[in-house]
Protein backbone atom coordinates (compact mmCIF):
# COMPACT_ATOMS: atom_id res chain seq x y z
CA UNK A 1 0.00 0.00 0.00
CA UNK A 2 1.30 3.44 -0.88
CA UNK A 3 2.39 5.71 1.94
CA UNK A 4 0.85 9.15 2.38
CA UNK A 5 4.01 10.66 0.90
CA UNK A 6 3.47 8.64 -2.28
CA UNK A 7 -0.15 9.67 -2.79
CA UNK A 8 -0.66 11.84 -5.81
CA UNK A 9 -2.54 15.14 -5.26
CA UNK A 10 -4.67 14.43 -8.31
CA UNK A 11 -5.89 11.17 -6.78
CA UNK A 12 -6.78 12.93 -3.54
CA UNK A 13 -8.68 15.61 -5.45
CA UNK A 14 -10.48 12.96 -7.49
CA UNK A 15 -11.43 11.05 -4.34
CA UNK A 16 -12.87 14.15 -2.65
CA UNK A 17 -14.78 14.99 -5.83
CA UNK A 18 -16.31 11.51 -5.94
CA UNK A 19 -17.12 11.59 -2.21
CA UNK A 20 -18.79 14.95 -1.53
CA UNK A 21 -19.94 13.76 1.94
CA UNK A 22 -16.39 13.17 3.14
CA UNK A 23 -16.32 16.24 5.37
CA UNK A 24 -19.80 15.44 6.66
CA UNK A 25 -18.38 12.15 7.88
CA UNK A 26 -15.32 13.88 9.38
CA UNK A 27 -16.61 17.34 10.46
CA UNK A 28 -13.72 18.05 12.82
CA UNK A 29 -11.34 18.16 9.88
CA UNK A 30 -12.87 21.44 8.72
CA UNK A 31 -11.89 23.04 11.99
CA UNK A 32 -8.48 21.34 12.24
CA UNK A 33 -7.26 21.84 8.66
CA UNK A 34 -5.33 25.04 7.98
CA UNK A 35 -4.37 26.16 4.48
CA UNK A 36 -1.78 28.78 3.44
CA UNK A 37 -3.37 32.14 2.79
CA UNK A 38 -3.31 32.82 -1.01
CA UNK A 39 -2.27 36.44 -0.48
CA UNK A 40 0.02 36.08 2.54
CA UNK A 41 2.20 33.80 4.66
CA UNK A 42 -0.14 32.84 7.48
CA UNK A 43 -2.54 29.90 7.47
CA UNK A 44 -6.33 30.01 7.48
CA UNK A 45 -9.04 27.46 8.02
CA UNK A 46 -10.67 25.72 5.07
CA UNK A 47 -13.88 27.71 5.48
CA UNK A 48 -11.89 30.96 5.48
CA UNK A 49 -10.01 29.77 2.41
CA UNK A 50 -13.32 29.10 0.63
CA UNK A 51 -14.53 32.56 1.57
CA UNK A 52 -11.34 34.11 0.19
CA UNK A 53 -11.78 32.14 -3.07
CA UNK A 54 -15.36 33.36 -3.38
CA UNK A 55 -14.28 36.95 -2.80
CA UNK A 56 -11.56 36.63 -5.45
CA UNK A 57 -14.10 35.21 -7.90
CA UNK A 58 -16.53 38.00 -7.07
CA UNK A 59 -13.86 40.62 -7.78
CA UNK A 60 -13.09 38.93 -11.10
CA UNK A 61 -16.78 38.88 -12.06
CA UNK A 62 -17.17 42.52 -11.03
CA UNK A 63 -14.23 43.39 -13.29
CA UNK A 64 -15.79 41.49 -16.20
CA UNK A 65 -19.13 43.20 -15.60
CA UNK A 66 -17.50 46.64 -15.53
CA UNK A 67 -15.71 45.79 -18.79
CA UNK A 68 -18.98 44.70 -20.44
CA UNK A 69 -20.73 47.86 -19.24
CA UNK A 70 -17.91 49.98 -20.67
CA UNK A 71 -18.11 48.18 -24.03
CA UNK A 72 -21.88 48.63 -24.05
CA UNK A 73 -21.61 52.36 -23.35
CA UNK A 74 -18.98 52.75 -26.07
CA UNK A 75 -21.17 50.87 -28.57
CA UNK A 76 -24.16 53.02 -27.62
CA UNK A 77 -22.09 56.12 -28.29
CA UNK A 78 -20.95 54.84 -31.68
CA UNK A 79 -24.53 53.92 -32.60
CA UNK A 80 -25.76 57.40 -31.72
CA UNK A 81 -23.05 59.03 -33.83
CA UNK A 82 -23.74 56.72 -36.77
CA UNK A 83 -27.46 57.47 -36.43
CA UNK A 84 -26.75 61.20 -36.64
CA UNK A 85 -24.71 60.61 -39.78
CA UNK A 86 -27.53 58.48 -41.22
CA UNK A 87 -29.98 61.36 -40.78
CA UNK A 88 -27.59 63.67 -42.61
CA UNK A 89 -27.28 61.16 -45.46
CA UNK A 90 -31.05 60.69 -45.70
CA UNK A 91 -31.63 64.43 -46.01
CA UNK A 92 -28.82 64.93 -48.57
CA UNK A 93 -30.18 66.30 -51.83
CA UNK A 94 -26.94 66.60 -53.80
CA UNK A 95 -23.49 65.00 -53.80
CA UNK A 96 -21.94 67.93 -51.98
CA UNK A 97 -24.25 67.23 -49.03
CA UNK A 98 -22.75 63.74 -48.68
CA UNK A 99 -19.22 65.15 -48.84
CA UNK A 100 -20.07 67.73 -46.17
CA UNK A 101 -21.85 65.22 -43.92
CA UNK A 102 -18.91 62.82 -44.03
CA UNK A 103 -16.41 65.57 -43.25
CA UNK A 104 -18.40 66.90 -40.29
CA UNK A 105 -19.41 63.62 -38.69
CA UNK A 106 -16.09 61.82 -39.22
CA UNK A 107 -14.20 64.77 -37.76
CA UNK A 108 -16.50 65.86 -34.92
CA UNK A 109 -18.23 62.58 -34.09
CA UNK A 110 -15.54 59.98 -34.66
CA UNK A 111 -12.33 62.04 -34.35
CA UNK A 112 -11.19 61.04 -37.85
CA UNK A 113 -9.96 64.26 -39.49
CA UNK A 114 -8.51 62.66 -42.63
CA UNK A 115 -10.50 60.75 -45.24
CA UNK A 116 -10.81 60.45 -49.00
CA UNK A 117 -13.76 59.28 -51.07
CA UNK A 118 -13.76 57.84 -54.59
CA UNK A 119 -16.51 56.35 -56.76
CA UNK A 120 -16.28 54.90 -60.26
CA UNK A 121 -19.46 53.04 -61.16
CA UNK A 122 -21.86 55.96 -60.87
CA UNK A 123 -23.92 56.79 -63.93
CA UNK A 124 -25.61 59.95 -65.10
CA UNK A 125 -24.40 63.43 -64.26
CA UNK A 126 -20.89 63.80 -62.78
CA UNK A 127 -20.88 63.94 -58.99
CA UNK A 128 -18.13 66.37 -57.87
CA UNK A 129 -16.01 65.02 -55.05
CA UNK A 130 -16.45 61.40 -56.11
CA UNK A 131 -15.32 61.09 -59.69
CA UNK A 132 -11.54 61.60 -59.31
CA UNK A 133 -9.70 58.94 -61.32
CA UNK A 134 -8.87 55.56 -59.79
CA UNK A 135 -6.70 53.06 -61.63
CA UNK A 136 -8.08 49.69 -62.66
CA UNK A 137 -5.59 48.10 -60.30
CA UNK A 138 -7.04 50.15 -57.45
CA UNK A 139 -10.60 49.23 -58.41
CA UNK A 140 -9.70 45.55 -58.55
CA UNK A 141 -8.09 45.80 -55.10
CA UNK A 142 -11.27 47.30 -53.66
CA UNK A 143 -13.44 44.69 -55.38
CA UNK A 144 -11.37 41.96 -53.72
CA UNK A 145 -12.20 43.27 -50.23
CA UNK A 146 -15.10 41.40 -48.65
CA UNK A 147 -15.04 43.75 -45.64
CA UNK A 148 -13.23 46.90 -44.55
CA UNK A 149 -9.52 46.41 -43.89
CA UNK A 150 -7.70 48.18 -41.06
CA UNK A 151 -4.01 48.78 -40.49
CA UNK A 152 -1.81 49.24 -43.53
CA UNK A 153 -3.19 50.98 -46.59
CA UNK A 154 -4.92 48.35 -48.75
CA UNK A 155 -4.67 50.47 -51.92
CA UNK A 156 -1.14 51.86 -52.37
CA UNK A 157 -2.20 54.63 -54.76
CA UNK A 158 -4.61 55.98 -52.14
CA UNK A 159 -1.65 57.49 -50.30
CA UNK A 160 -1.45 60.15 -53.01
CA UNK A 161 -5.11 61.02 -52.45
CA UNK A 162 -4.34 62.45 -49.00
CA UNK A 163 -1.97 65.07 -50.38
CA UNK A 164 0.65 66.65 -48.15
CA UNK A 165 -0.66 65.00 -44.97
CA UNK A 166 0.06 61.50 -46.39
CA UNK A 167 3.62 61.14 -44.95
CA UNK A 168 2.25 61.69 -41.44
CA UNK A 169 -0.49 59.05 -41.55
CA UNK A 170 0.25 55.78 -39.74
CA UNK A 171 -3.02 53.83 -39.80
CA UNK A 172 -5.83 53.41 -42.30
CA UNK A 173 -9.27 51.90 -42.70
CA UNK A 174 -10.05 51.01 -46.32
CA UNK A 175 -13.82 50.69 -46.76
CA UNK A 176 -15.34 49.40 -50.01
CA UNK A 177 -18.62 51.22 -50.62
CA UNK A 178 -21.48 48.77 -51.14
CA UNK A 179 -25.17 49.73 -50.94
CA UNK A 180 -25.81 46.16 -49.72
CA UNK A 181 -23.54 43.34 -48.49
CA UNK A 182 -23.85 41.34 -51.73
CA UNK A 183 -23.45 44.28 -54.11
CA UNK A 184 -20.28 45.04 -56.06
CA UNK A 185 -18.39 48.06 -54.68
CA UNK A 186 -19.17 51.33 -56.42
CA UNK A 187 -16.33 53.20 -54.75
CA UNK A 188 -14.10 53.36 -51.69
CA UNK A 189 -13.80 55.42 -48.52
CA UNK A 190 -10.37 55.54 -46.87
CA UNK A 191 -9.90 56.84 -43.33
CA UNK A 192 -6.45 57.90 -42.16
CA UNK A 193 -4.91 58.72 -38.80
CA UNK A 194 -1.56 59.85 -37.42
CA UNK A 195 -2.07 57.43 -34.49
CA UNK A 196 -0.61 54.01 -35.28
CA UNK A 197 -3.21 52.20 -33.14
CA UNK A 198 -6.25 54.14 -34.36
CA UNK A 199 -6.94 51.45 -36.97
CA UNK A 200 -5.21 48.12 -36.49
CA UNK A 201 -5.39 44.63 -38.04
CA UNK A 202 -7.98 42.45 -36.34
CA UNK A 203 -10.14 45.27 -34.99
CA UNK A 204 -13.90 44.88 -35.35
CA UNK A 205 -15.42 46.21 -38.56
CA UNK A 206 -19.15 46.00 -37.78
CA UNK A 207 -19.66 49.76 -37.77
CA UNK A 208 -17.32 50.25 -40.72
CA UNK A 209 -19.47 47.77 -42.67
CA UNK A 210 -22.55 49.79 -41.75
CA UNK A 211 -20.81 52.99 -42.81
CA UNK A 212 -19.98 51.31 -46.12
CA UNK A 213 -23.62 50.49 -46.79
CA UNK A 214 -24.81 53.88 -45.55
CA UNK A 215 -22.62 55.88 -47.93
CA UNK A 216 -23.16 53.41 -50.79
CA UNK A 217 -26.94 53.60 -50.45
CA UNK A 218 -26.84 57.41 -50.27
CA UNK A 219 -24.86 57.56 -53.52
CA UNK A 220 -27.29 55.23 -55.30
CA UNK A 221 -30.26 57.23 -54.01
CA UNK A 222 -28.88 60.50 -55.34
CA UNK A 223 -28.51 58.90 -58.76
CA UNK A 224 -32.22 58.25 -58.77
Amino acid sequence: MNSLADMQPELIAEYLTRHPNFFNDFPTLLADLHIPHPHGTHAVSMSERQLIALRDKLRMLEGKLAELIQFGEENDGISEKLHAMSLAMVTATQPQDIVAALAIHLRDGFAVPHHVLRAWTLTGEPMPGFDAPVSQTGRDAVAALAHPVCGALAIPEASDWFGEIAPHLRAFATIPLRPSPAAAPLGVLVLGSEEARRFYPGMGTLYLDRLSQLVGAALVRLQG
